[in-house]
């Protein structure tokens, strides 16, 4: 056998970064990069192979994602489905994949040690490691998957699943208009996700054997040399070569050549100067200009759309955006290369039009070509590059570690590009050159004759008269009028003389930091919490010095409390207005510190205002004495309110258009909180307001406050208090007294409870319910409950989505676990599903007793593993100093000030035992406990059965079902007696959606009744399945699926009788009754973390 082929043990690296690299080949050319982080308290994995949707049959698009899903169910080595996932969980562990368009990439993180995090027992990459076990597992998806017969039509459901969520999101819908329109001879044009109709049904009636056709496809397009590992571990770089070589030599090497499609492009002349107008299920308005462009995979030394992208993306003077914001016609911008694949990009500008700017969008496009004969007419700036270049090599020197699996995740995607592999981690990151030539040729794409544009808006121009086949999309396609080409080419030959005089290139940016100098002060151990430094009636400061990351940055973080913000609907509404004018009047001023990696957010919460200015600490207290000089000197204009406004308005129309799972979220905090609102509430006060209410309003806001601020960072004691008396100057605040402060109060659920809130959808093509079950325990303070949650959330994961989700296939989106309220706390289910809530709730309380009995049942060694793994979870290390500071400020907002909560956990969590999880389980989350307090929300589709119901009554759905049968029968080929069918089903609950009852009728009917031969009616029961699956639901049945009701996994016997529910019809009322919790107290007097003394 060859010898494995080392390609490389020095990588460029970041200045922080203590790992060591090495990257090899294994006699089966499968690339591995091997990563030792001897600090890591978490291993992980990638495999990146080099093959995707691009490749998918023209008829059967989807396969390369339904291959992705069918690849975690099981292989020869490890034959149960979910033993990988089974494995990951019980190690503090968990796994993912994606399929794109060339590739398709699968990853997963493990704990790095057996031994609980924070001891230093060696990990020698030996069998009983938790990376060795989790990567024997991985390594057998790409040597030996099983493709199991019993798994298919589970994970192609969800495939289709996943895609029905994808339905109403326009991301997805107008990425695949885009697809749809383009050349019907490059993969571009492919559908991408898949369904059961392409996937299943329609290769079924061709007489394709969908399993052998998944199986050729592994067997065709997976290959060792295709292939891109990254391993990252404790291990040292020799036990990593090791462990790679023993587990993936097995991987077969087809040497198959690269995935390319050279000779044919995604847009031809056909597709060049046409418009097409799209309808957005959403309120939204954009312009999309898209180019055909070179693929720059190989100009990675110099990048020249990166200088495209800085000067046609800018927001400061001179820029496009700067112009067509002024004139009122534009919110927003960005630009930038979009690779295709090998071979194919397109470089596209979208801008975010107000309504005057849909008006005028052929004005806005003119604009956009003037500036670029701007770019073509002015040679390329050395300087800009330089400013570009310097940028780069600054944000990557300091560049600070990102969690295991995102990092693994990543650099195998890179792995597949033609990078030195000494350049694996800079590559992309770096410009290594000016190479004007490379940018003035990168200008000759952005051509007059070279694009297409996309016009996206609910009412204009308002007559499509097409759909794209595969989300439904409304469009029209049409060519550029004529006077609208001439009128862009002129825009493109623009000189100096007849130009926009406003149009220029940008100046210096003064913010580029310049002082990246940082002491570093070793400590033993970092310090756990930050000290209080000024502590009195109007203003806490906290503080402290990074001790751990060593980088030039810091993250202030103020709150500005005030009780006025959230008091009513209103006061919310304006705030937030507020907020987004501030904003507004900031864009040109603060996007030079944006791309110098400065970064500023205002924004309203419950408790008030909250400003964070993060990112290089040298020029920070610049940009925030302008955010708070802008906050106080605010001139509300009547051409911005307008646009600001109606922005917000869709934004909260918008927002009954989202996932419902991204909804529920908002109605249980709602009914659990004692002071509170909702989306609807809020968009009824937003029409009311005028610019005389916010100008009259933030004045009242900012004139008396409670000010905290949490400064964390490479900034001294010092800094931080001259960043309070900035704050204090500019704002100039009276004190708010801590007597006047809110509140912070929860509900609680008395005990025995049970109620109910069901609320419509507001999208009427959506076709999801969605189920947010959540079980009373108690006060986030006591800290031994809060043990036994977070430990029965642990050991409820796996199990809950191998159910829920694998098995009954419930839905795509299934969640189990810990919902943290500000008071208290509850064990929570989360569902989204084309079944109905109503059903959703029975499995979820089916799956609850049936995990009684696990839990009764678990052996001492698989509990002792739930407890390590989450113990390693809880202890697992803060990757960046962001981290750190959004764990700091979440404990001070929170008003516990519980810094040591990770070790008071785990402190609580050690002594647990079996008994004492069975006992909590038991009196708190049994559906048939007499003790536990629930309320449920219902998401209900406004197409599910149950709406279509309401208008047949039970005998007439009845008599259409068989109706409906009997012409489908005769659509066979087959005798219909009429008298004796209907005869079969009348003890049969049709209105009930029994599928298996009427199955079973059927399958009598065929063979007793017609004497139909049984290979024959087996082929009807089949194919009758699916006509019931639409029929039913059309009728206003819910159905019950058949493959479930005999099966083990749903059985009707299984679902314990609850208690009734209470439905909540008056949310005033349902609040009213019920007992709030104490609210949030410091665990321990403030003054124990004060630092008065002034610093020597």
């Amino acid at each position: 056998m060859a010898p494995i082929e080392c390609l490389a043990d020095k990588l460029e690296a970041p200045a922080l970064d203590d790992r060591s690299y090495r990257v090899i080949r294994l006699p089966n050319k499968l690339e591995a990069l091997l990563v030792h982080d001897p600090d890591t308290d978490k291993a992980s994995a990638s495999v990146n192979v080099n093959v995707g949707s691009f490749s998918d049959a023209d008829d059967m698009p989807g396969m390369a994602h339904a291959v992705e899903h069918l690849l975690f169910m099981g292989t020869e080595k490890y034959p149960v489905e979910n033993a990988y996932n089974q494995y990951l969980t019980a190690h503090s562990g968990y796994s993912n994949a994606y399929t794109a368009s060339t590739e398709t990439n699968y990853f997963f993180e493990v704990a790095a040690s057996s031994e609980i995090a924070g001891s230093d027992a060696p990990t020698n990459g030996s069998p009983s490691s938790p990376l060795y076990g989790a990567l024997d597992r991985f390594a057998q998806f790409f040597i030996a998957p099983l493709f199991l017969s019993s798994t298919l039509d589970r994970e192609l459901k969800a495939v289709d699943s996943e895609n029905k969520k994808n339905l109403q999101s326009d991301n997805w819908r107008l990425s695949q208009l885009n697809k749809s329109l383009s050349n019907p001879k490059h993969p571009f044009h492919h559908f991408s996700t898949g369904n059961l109709e392409t996937l299943r049904d329609e290769p079924r009636k061709r007489g394709v054997e969908i399993r052998d056709e998944f199986i050729n496809f592994h067997d065709k397009h997976y290959s060792a040399n295709r292939m891109k590992l990254v391993v990252l571990g404790r291990e040292s770089l020799d036990e990593l070569e090791n462990l790679v070589a023993d587990l993936f030599s097995g991987v077969r090497n087809k040497d198959l050549p690269e995935n390319r499609w050279d000779g044919v492009q995604p847009y031809t002349e056909r597709e060049a100067l046409t418009q097409v107008f799209a309808k957005p299920v959403m309120d939204s308005r954009m312009l999309d200009i898209y180019f055909p462009y070179q693929d720059e995979e190989h100009l990675y030394e110099s990048q020249p759309s990166r200088y495209l992208s800085h000067l046609i993306g800018h927001e400061g003077p001179g820029s496009i955006l700067a112009y067509i914001k002024a004139k009122g016609w534009a919110n927003g911008l960005s630009a930038g290369a979009m690779p295709i694949c090998p071979g194919a990009a397109f470089f596209t500008i979208s801008i975010r039009l107000t309504e005057d700017g849909l008006k005028q969008y052929k004005e806005v496009v003119q604009v956009v070509f003037q500036y670029i004969s701007l770019l073509r007419e002015t040679p390329p700036q050395e300087w800009i590059v330089n400013e570009i270049k310097g940028m780069a090599e600054v944000d990557f020197r300091f560049k600070q570690k990102t969690p295991a699996s995102s990092f693994t995740s990543k650099l195998s995607s890179v792995m597949q590009k033609p990078l030195p592999r000494e350049w694996l981690l800079s590559g992309s990151r770096l410009i290594r050159k000016f190479d004007p030539q490379a940018i003035s040729k990168a200008l000759t794409y952005l051509r007059t004759d070279n694009f297409r544009l996309t016009i996206v808006s609910r009412d204009f121009s308002g007559n499509w008269d097409q759909k794209e086949r595969w989300y439904g999309t409304e469009y029209k396609c049409e060519p550029m009028p004529e006077e609208f080409v001439k009128a862009v080419k002129e825009a493109g030959n623009s000189t100096a003389s007849d130009r926009l005089a406003e149009l220029h290139l940008p100046h210096k940016n003064e913010f580029i930091p310049t002082k990246l100098s940082v002491e570093k002060k070793e400590s033993e151990e970092p310090a756990k919490a930050p000290k209080l430094i000024r502590h009195d009636e109007g203003i806490r400061t906290w503080w402290k010095k990074d001790d751990r990351f060593w980088v030039p940055k810091a993250n202030v973080y103020v709150t500005i409390r005030s009780p006025l913000v959230s008091a009513t609907p209103a006061n919310t509404v304006k705030t937030k207005l507020y907020c987004e004018l501030v904003k507004d009047a900031l864009v040109e001023y603060s996007y030079d510190a944006e791309i110098a990696g400065l970064d500023y957010g205002l924004g309203a919460f419950t408790q008030g205002l909250d400003i964070d200015v993060s990112g290089y600490n040298d020029k920070m207290s610049v940009l925030l004495e302008k955010v708070l000089v802008s906050m106080r000197e605010l001139e509300v204009k009547l051409d911005r309110f307008r646009i600001v406004k109606e922005r917000l308005l869709r934004g909260y129309r918008n927002w009954d258009f989202q996932q419902p799972y991204r909804q529920v979220g908002d109605f249980t905090r709602w009914l659990v909180t004692e002071n509170g609102w909702i989306n609807a509430q809020y968009l009824a006060e937003l029409p009311h307001l005028t610019p005389e209410d916010i100008s009259a309003f933030f004045p009242q806001l900012l004139r008396q406050m409670h000010i905290e601020v949490l400064a964390h960072g490479n900034v001294y004691k010092e800094d931080a208090l001259r960043i309070t008396d900035l704050i204090e100057s500019v704002l100039k605040p009276r004190a708010l007294p801590q007597s006047q402060w809110q509140v912070r109060r929860n509900l609680i659920l008395p005990e025995g409870s049970d109620f109910t809130y069901s609320r419509t959808l507001g999208d009427p093509a959506n076709v999801n319910h969605c189920i947010e079950y959540y079980v009373y325990v108690g006060s986030i303070a006591d800290q031994a409950l809060r043990a036994k949650l977070l430990l029965l959330a642990q050991t409820t994961d796996e199990p809950g989505f191998d159910q829920l989700r694998t098995k009954e296939q419930l839905g795509y989106i299934v969640f189990t676990g810990a919902r943290l309220a500000a008071t208290t706390m509850g064990y929570r289910v989360i569902i989204q599903s084309e079944r109905s809530p109503e059903y959703l709730e029975k499995r979820i309380n089916a799956f609850l007793a049936n995990f009684a009995i696990s839990l009764k049942e678990m052996s001492l060694e698989q509990f002792e593993s739930h407890k390590k793994s989450l113990i390693n979870k809880r202890l697992e290390k803060i990757k960046n100093l962001g981290q750190e500071s959004g764990r700091f400020w979440s404990h001070i907002t929170s008003e516990y000030f519980d810094f040591m909560q990770v070790e008071n956990d785990v402190a609580h969590l050690k002594p647990l035992t079996k008994e004492d999880l069975v006992a909590f389980f038991n009196r708190y989350i049994h559906p048939l406990s007499t003790a536990r307090a629930k309320l449920s929300i219902h998401m209900v589709a406004q197409l599910s059965p149950k709406a279509i119901a309401g208008t047949i009554d039970s005998a007439e759905q009845k008599g259409k079902v068989v109706t409906l049968l009997g012409k489908y029968l005769n659509s066979l080929g087959l005798a219909v007696d009429s008298e004796k069918l209907e005869e079969r089903f009348e003890d049969v609950d049709v209105t009930g959606g029994d599928q298996r009852g009427i199955i079973k009728a059927i399958e009598a009917y065929l063979s007793e009744d017609i004497k139909l031969e049984d290979g024959r009616a087996k082929d009807v029961i089949e194919q009758g399945q699916q006509l019931l699956g639409t029929v039913l639901p059309s009728l206003g049945i819910e159905v019950l699926p058949a493959n479930m009701e005999d099966g083990e996994d749903a059985k009707s016997d299984d679902v314990p009788v609850t208690k009734t529910t209470t439905f909540i019809e008056n949310v005033h009322e349902y609040k009213a009754e019920l007992q709030v919790s104490a609210g949030a107290r410091p665990v321990k007097d403030l003054s124990e973390f004060e630092d008065m003394e002034p610093k020597l």
